[in-house]
């Protein structure tokens, strides 16, 4: 099944088809899956209007023990807390974090509904066809506290 099979009758389908297009370009071209995950984790921040700075783990320094190395790069990032999925949360060990004065906060899906709904069992692309990206933008960002 193709995306346009999925998403084609989508009232955004028109404007997110043109920009999913070079994503779906490279997907024939490559087999790296860190260049696609890479491809789509930009378009989909640009869709959303995020504006931050990209860093590459390889880039900074840190250990190699799984705990020890997420917080390391938290760490030189400089952030003061750490969200871990429910997997992570299986594995992570919080005191290299701890060590670091940096909080491990469980994610934890909004169950406000609407965007939330089935949340666990949807991807972003079906977020953005069927919300948009101006209006998830905003549903994400109040459920950051950013937007009243």
């Amino acid at each position: 099944m193709c995306i346009r099979d999925s998403y084609g009758t989508s009232p955004h389908w028109t404007c997110l088809s043109e920009a999913l297009q070079p994503l779906l370009d490279l997907m024939k071209g490559t087999e790296s899956t860190a260049e696609v995950t890479e491809a789509s984790t930009r378009l989909l921040l640009d869709l959303l209007g995020w504006r931050g700075r990209i860093v590459h783990s390889d880039t900074l320094p840190a250990r190699t023990g799984r705990s020890e190395r997420l917080a390391d790069l938290t760490a030189s990032m400089g952030a003061t807390s750490y969200l871990c999925g429910i997997g992570g949360m299986r594995y992570l060990r919080p005191d290299p974090f701890a060590a670091r004065g940096i909080v491990v906060l469980p994610f934890r899906t909004p169950t406000a509904g609407g965007a939330w709904s089935d949340a666990r069992e949807i991807s972003a692309l079906w977020a953005l066809m069927t919300y948009g990206p101006d209006s998830l933008s905003t549903l994400l960002r109040r459920q950051q506290g950013v937007v009243p």
